[in-house]
């Protein structure tokens, strides 16, 4: 094995920690540098990502025995060192997560990256969080990486000041220190339990305990469970979530997008690990199927209530959270695949949607929301406006408008889940799968009422996406022509066109994240792969 592929594992976390202490060390003033490090650092972790993807799927030369990375930090055996592992989850979400970040930070160099200081470290700070979460194999590494990405997060929550901003901010980061609290409980129980924080050694330990620890430990998993379910936006615990996201800036609010992922992944890759032993009801379909269901009902309601376009997309994003929370807490494997492609098409829709609602709100006069509200609730219209509506036969449409329309259009087509776009194919195979489950299920009404539940918010976002469109493209005769900058349209006709990719190449896909949810339904590869890893000074000395 080459010296890049043996040290692979760790650089997408290497890299931006490398480039994030750069850039701090950089005055303000050095703009252009802090540009260069910062794309360098962005292509560097994109490239690893999909090599790795590549190296997880089999498609380059086998050097990883079932196709399972293991990386030991400071060459220290599991459970006693700390241990980052590349499986196909793990690879699929580190792409994932590093094309949306490339294609927000690109968006950022128009405006945003220069209303605030060390946005570019934070940015990449972010990354680090987001690719550590992904990659470690033990939770206080987990933590740690969760509290890293969090730290960045407030950073750039509140980047470009404002009082509505800092206010949702402060909410923000009040609730996640919570969660970050009760995550630390959890952990430090489990360790007094187990002894052991390794993920593949706690799978083994979680079989083996007395009756007397294992209440215990089903307490602390209790407790580790809330605090992955309030960052996954889990009803009843994501009532900030609007109000912040909506508040945020363009591009981070896109990266928001993933960052609720990262507890779904958390309750994924625990819960897969401690099937055999029996997983407790907080990683299980016990407590997952219904918090999804009552996730994905509060925020189709919210969709339906929303009268921002930055609300209407957060409560997209707890939508989507709730959709994969019930489909990833029906038993078996047979959803999981469908709902990580639902999953992949959902946070670059949801990516480009923010993106996009910037450039559409520069199109509006000022109070241009405030006067559609109240004319919809009131019924009210001029009685002296006289009927236009044949002024608009042959009038040009500025291309601008064409592109912020037809890229609304698209983006709309996506979350809804309507043909011909990747939306499209991640709800059909969903409800697919979810009829199939139905015949196999032990609890046969579960997969109908997840079929219902997709179905009805499906035609809430429907009816949403229309109301919103109409407001922001038909209904205001003042609209004015913004200005639009290639680097801001680019990110999101890209994104668009990634999504077009998604459907076309769907099969492809879909067979790799089937294999994905195979892989995580025999949870003693990741555990054999990870335990039986040597540490390298001993191989050598073997060999010697």
């Amino acid at each position: 094995m080459s010296l890049l592929n043996q040290h692979l594992p760790v650089l997408p976390v290497a890299i931006p920690m490398m480039a994030a202490a750069l850039m701090v060390m950089l005055r303000d003033k050095r703009r252009h540098y802090k540009l260069l490090i910062a794309f360098a650092s962005l292509l560097a972790q994109l490239l690893c990502a999909v090599y790795l993807l590549l190296l997880a799927d089999g498609t380059l030369a086998p050097i990883w025995p079932q196709s399972v990375g293991v990386y030991l930090l400071g060459d220290w055996p599991a459970p006693f060192g700390i241990v980052l592992v590349v499986d196909r989850l793990a690879a699929f979400l580190l792409v994932l997560t590093n094309v949306l970040a490339f294609c927000c930070w690109f968006y950022s160099l128009a405006r945003w990256d220069r209303v605030g200081v060390h946005f570019h470290s934070l940015f990449q700070l972010l990354l680090l969080g987001l690719n550590g979460a992904f990659l470690t194999g033990d939770l206080f590494n987990l933590f740690v990486f969760f509290e890293v990405l969090l730290a960045a997060s407030y950073g750039l929550m509140l980047h470009g000041s404002g009082a509505a901003r800092v206010s949702a901010g402060l909410h923000y980061i009040a609730v996640n220190l919570i969660s970050s609290f009760l995550l630390l409980i959890a952990i430090a129980l489990v360790y007094g339990v187990t002894g052991t924080l390794n993920m593949a050694d706690l799978a083994l330990r979680a079989g083996s305990m007395p009756d007397s620890d294992r209440l215990v430990f089903e307490a602390a998993l209790a407790i580790l469970g809330i605090a992955f379910l309030i960052k996954a936006a889990a009803w009843p615990l994501n009532l900030w979530l609007p109000n912040a996201y909506g508040n945020a800036c363009a591009p981070v609010a896109a990266m928001f997008a993933i960052m609720t992922k990262v507890g779904i992944y958390a309750l994924l890759r625990i819960g897969s690990l401690l099937l055999p032993t029996g997983a407790p009801a907080a990683f299980g379909v016990a407590w997952m199927f219904p918090a999804g269901i009552a996730t994905l009902a509060f925020g189709a309601i919210g969709v339906i209530a929303a009268q921002q376009p930055e609300r209407l997309a957060s409560y997209c994003i707890i939508v989507s959270s709730g959709t994969l929370l019930a489909a990833l807490g029906m038993p078996g494997v047979i959803l999981t695949g469908p709902a990580l492609y639902y999953m992949l098409s959902s946070v670059l829709a949801l990516g480009a949607f923010f993106l996009l609602l910037e450039l559409v709100s520069r199109t509006k006069p000022f109070g241009a929301d405030l006067l559609a509200v109240s004319q919809e609730v009131f019924d009210l219209d001029d009685p002296e406006s006289e009927d236009h509506s044949d002024d608009v036969v042959g009038v040009a449409i500025p291309g601008v408008m064409v592109f912020l329309g037809m890229s609304f259009i698209a983006c709309a087509l996506l979350i809804v889940g309507l043909p011909p776009l990747s939306g499209f194919v991640a709800k059909l195979s969903l409800l697919t799968a979810a009829l199939k489950a139905s015949g196999q299920s032990p609890e046969p009404l579960n997969a109908w009422i997840l079929t219902a539940a997709v179905l009805i918010s499906g035609v809430a976002g429907l009816i949403a996406m229309v109301r919103v469109g109409i407001r922001l493209f038909w209904s205001n005769s003042s609209l004015t022509i913004p200005r639009l900058k290639l680097i801001e349209a680019a990110p999101i006709a890209s994104i668009i066109v990634a999504c077009g990719i998604l459907s076309w190449y769907a099969g492809p896909i879909t067979t790799y994240l089937e294999q994905t949810a195979q892989q995580l339904d025999e949870p003693r590869i990741y555990i054999g792969s990870v335990l039986r890893q040597n540490p390298v000074r001993s191989v050598q000395a073997e060999g010697l």
